[in-house]
């Protein structure tokens, strides 16, 4: 098919502006693949990473919890911007909970406290990994962590870890 440069021309600015139309979280993809290119050891400031991370239509990310020591994934929890700033500035891991619909610092009522050692961002943007010093269980039912029923694939059964 042969297009003529006027026709060419009207395309690519029809193609230029739906570009700007870029949906925000598109335009936020974009952002971390730009990150990709990176050195090693090359630094951003903390406010701009922050305002580009994929909060979904709640507010939240996905947070994986790790022992900083042993590598043990403690638990999944939620994080809104709010809780995300809460634990950088005072480095005890603060959630959101959405069961009670406000913030939660892990360990306020419990005991059960972690201490953050790290926080890493994925590579899209839309999930955070955070490494801590956990004091005593991490999940509510007194277990070390939430990830207590094993599944055992061949036998399709699934088995309850120890406290």
């Amino acid at each position: 098919m042969y297009c003529s440069a006027g026709a060419l021309l009207r395309l690519w600015f029809v193609a230029s502006i739906e570009s700007l139309r870029l949906p925000l979280s598109a335009m936020k993809r974009a952002f971390f693949k730009n990150i990709e290119c990176y050195a090693d050891a090359s630094e951003l400031e903390l406010d701009e990473v922050l305002d580009q991370l994929a909060f979904d239509v709640r507010g939240l990310l996905p947070v994986i919890t790790q022992d900083a020591d042993t590598n043990d994934v403690l638990m999944l929890a939620w994080m809104n911007r709010t809780a995300l700033t809460e634990t950088l500035i005072s480095g005890h891991v603060t959630y959101w909970s959405r069961s009670r619909n406000q913030l939660w610092v892990k360990g306020e009522t419990s005991g059960h406290t972690q201490e953050l050692v790290s926080l890493s961002i994925d590579c899209d943007g839309d999930a955070i990994l955070c490494k801590v010093k956990q004091q005593g269980p991490a999940c509510h039912t007194g277990r070390r962590h939430c990830f207590y029923l094993r599944v055992h694939r061949e036998h399709r059964k699934i088995y309850v870890s120890e406290k």
